[in-house]
């Protein structure tokens, strides 16, 4: 069995212990993250029930995921046409087994 680390966090105003196998650090700031998002909820509908701002607080971090997923997934395309490119100003025998983006290491198709 690995090492687990138990650390407290402050989520909404409530304390938890969650045990993790990552840094402590990277736990503290995860639950920073979702507590910020949480206040944000609250401080703009100040009469919203617990359940349901913890909610909305997910579905704005789940935004920020898809967002950055996005972003990621078009700068991997970016990285793989400017590649490609390159590839072609090469002589053909210096081109290697580079293939088109699609092929490429780290490209991404339809998810």
């Amino acid at each position: 069995m690995s090492n687990r680390n138990a650390v407290k966090v402050v989520i909404g105003g409530e304390e938890f212990t969650i045990r993790s196998e990552l840094p402590p650090e990277y736990t503290q700031e995860v639950a920073a993250h979702l507590d910020a998002a949480l206040s944000q909820v609250r401080a703009s509908l100040p009469l919203i029930e617990t359940h349901k701002a913890a909610i909305l607080a997910g579905l704005a971090i789940t935004d920020e995921l898809f967002q950055a997923r996005r972003a990621d997934r078009a700068l991997a395309d970016r990285l793989a046409a400017t590649a490609n490119m390159l590839a072609r100003t090469l002589p053909p025998a210096k081109r290697g087994t580079r293939g088109s983006a699609a092929e490429a290491p780290g490209a991404h198709g339809a998810d």
